[in-house]
């Protein structure tokens, strides 16, 4: 309901047709840019979807007022409500093949079409190895990926283990390197994971603010860029190094509870620095041996390259 009520599909209605929602289901969910589609499809998808809203009108309320014939259509399943007397009903034509469906369950069948395309398999799956592998996985690894999603009829479970059985991704390991909520995030919690709940979240929310990925803050629906080149440019460095310096401290920790000044732990002491001390390349060890407090070598290893990289 959300997204149906955020991409304005709640106005699309026969004869005052919206798009919105039918582009982006098309081009950020399934078959992506380029995957084939036209415009003609766009218009048709979004004639599919003509009465599929939402409702915020009590459960027990009656239906909307429509011709008896329509009454049997009509669907109310939470927020979410198909408005038979909304619909257009005429036959549409998506991807080049007639919908045999009519009313609610030309959707189902719609989504059927796109959701099994080829194009789809190689946009999700992509979406998948870049995620998980590096922003440049190989064409052998999307080739099976894809080929996975296509024999497996969209399993996500079978997708992903292809890909966790792959060298590439053993490969992989540590050498993602984490947008500004995986990073904050990963800090936050190893500096704080063994703590009670935090008091609050503000300090957490402001340094995504300032490393530009504030949460449920992209004004467009195609999500946050995954590619490293997107947050590892001199001006986000910098800023990441000030959260560095900040979490280093306890700065979390210690938000939300006024005059309550808590030391900051050791990392250097914790079970998860002892398991990877073998993993870290000379020069950070060089830079964390400088270090003159506990604080001094948190940020150092907040900051190295180890810790940038997940």
């Amino acid at each position: 309901p959300a997204m149906l009520y955020y991409l304005d599909n709640v106005q699309n209605a026969a004869g005052r047709i919206n798009e919105n929602y039918a582009r982006e289901l098309m081009e950020l969910h399934t078959l992506g840019v380029g995957g084939g589609y036209s415009q003609q499809d766009v218009q048709e998808l979004a004639r599919v979807l003509t009465g599929v809203g939402v409702s915020m009108r009590p459960l027990d309320d009656e239906p909307p007022r429509m011709k008896p014939a329509l009454r049997a259509h009509y669907v109310r399943q939470g927020l979410f409500e198909f408005n038979p007397a909304r619909h257009d009903w005429d036959a549409k034509t998506l991807l080049g093949q007639p919908l045999r469906a009519q009313g609610l369950a030309e959707l189902d069948e719609a989504l059927d079409r796109l959701a099994r395309h080829s194009a789809t398999a190689r946009f999700i799956t992509r979406k998948m190895a870049v995620y998980l592998v590096g922003d440049s996985p190989s064409p052998a690894l999307l080739d099976t990926l894809a080929r996975t999603f296509e024999r497996t009829d969209g399993d996500i479970a079978a997708v992903l283990a292809a890909l966790f059985q792959a060298g590439e991704f053993q490969a992989s390991l540590g050498q993602r390197f984490r947008d500004p909520v995986q990073y904050v995030l990963a800090g936050a919690r190893l500096m704080h994971g063994d703590q009670p709940v935090l008091a609050t979240t503000e300090p957490l929310l402001g340094w995504l603010q300032r490393l530009a990925e504030p949460l449920y803050g992209r004004a467009t629906p195609d999500g946050y860029p995954l590619e490293a080149a997107t947050w590892s440019g001199s001006g986000q460095m910098s800023t990441r190094f000030e959260a560095a310096r900040a979490l280093g401290a306890g700065a979390v920790a210690n938000a939300g509870a006024p005059g309550q000044r808590t030391p900051p732990p050791a990392l250097s002491q914790t079970p998860y620095l002892r398991q990877i001390d073998a993993t870290l390349a000379p020069a950070t060890r060089a830079a964390l041996v400088q270090a003159n407090s506990p604080r001094e070598w948190n940020l150092l290893f907040l900051s190295s390259p180890e810790f940038m990289h997940g």
